[in-house]
C-alpha cells in the first residue's frame, strides 16, 4: 500500500480518487495544483496543497505521485507535471483496473491509469505515463511507449508500435503491424491501415492525413 498524492482537482483526478479508493490498495492522501490553480484547500474531504513545495508537507520518502491528467497538448503537459514530480524526488504508482484483462508478463510503466474494459492481450509492454481510458483493444506483441492517451473502444491490432506523445480517439481501428510515429493523432472512428508520419492528424477510413499538425493544435 502505498500513500498517494494526486495531481489536479477536475473530472480526472475525481475520477482517479474514486478508482484509487474503491480499487486499490492505495491510500490518497492529498491533492496538489499549481498556485495559479489553487481555488480550494480541500477536494474531496482532502488537502489540496500546492506543487511548487508539496514535498514540504509530504516528503518522497514517504509519499508517492500520481498525475492522471487528460492528453492535452498531445500529452506534452502531463508529461511536464510527470517529470516535474521526478525532480522532487517522487516515485509512482500506476492504476490498473481489476476489471482489466490483463495476462501474466505483461509489462505496464509507471503514471499509467488503465480503466475498465481494457484488453491487453499477451507480449505487449506499455511504457510510462499512458493513459487507457475503458473498453480498448490492445493488440498481441504490441509496444505502446511514454505519454500515450488511449480514449475508448479503441483497437490496436497485434504487432503494432506505438511511439510516444500519440492520441487515438473513440472508435479508432489500426491495422496490424503498423507504426504508429510520434504525436500521431488518430480521430474519432479513424482506420489507419498504412504507417503514420510524426505529428500528423489522420482521419477517416481509410485514414488519411490532414494538412495540419497535431503538436499546432489548440488541444
Amino acid at each position: 500500500m502505498a500513500r498517494v498524492i494526486i495531481f489536479g482537482t477536475r473530472d480526472t483526478a475525481e475520477l482517479a480518487h474514486f478508482y484509487l479508493t474503491h480499487d486499490s490498495e492505495h491510500e490518497v492522501v492529498a491533492f496538489t495544483v499549481t498556485s495559479d490553480y489553487l481555488k480550494e484547500k480541500v477536494f474531496k474531504g482532502l488537502p489540496v496543497v500546492p506543487f511548487e513545495y508539496v514535498e514540504a508537507i509530504y516528503p518522497p520518502d514517504d509519499f508517492v505521485f500520481f498525475i492522471p491528467m487528460t492528453a492535452q497538448k498531445m500529452n506534452r503537459i502531463r508529461e511536464k507535471f510527470y517529470f516535474a514530480a521526478k525532480e522532487k524526488g517522487y516515485s509512482f504508482i500506476s492504476y490498473v483496473s481489476s476489471r482489466a484483462t490483463v495476462f501474466p508478463g505483461t509489462q505496464i510503466g509507471e503514471n499509467c491509469f488503465i480503466l475498465e474494459d481494457n484488453t491487453i492481450q499477451p507480449f505487449t509492454s506499455i511504457g510510462n505515463n499512458v493513459v487507457m481510458w475503458s473498453g480498448n483493444h490492445i493488440g498481441h506483441h504490441g509496444l505502446i511507449k511514454d505519454h500515450v492517451f488511449f480514449t475508448s473502444h479503441v483497437v490496436l491490432s497485434g504487432h503494432c508500435v506505438v511511439e510516444p506523445y500519440c492520441f487515438f480517439g473513440v472508435n479508432s481501428t489500426i491495422r496490424d503491424g503498423m507504426h504508429i510515429a510520434e504525436g500521431t493523432l488518430v480521430a474519432m472512428g479513424a482506420c489507419v491501415i498504412e504507417n503514420t508520419e510524426p505529428w500528423g492528424v489522420y482521419q477517416g477510413v481509410p485514414a488519411r492525413k490532414g494538412s495540419v499538425l497535431s503538436k499546432d493544435l489548440d488541444f
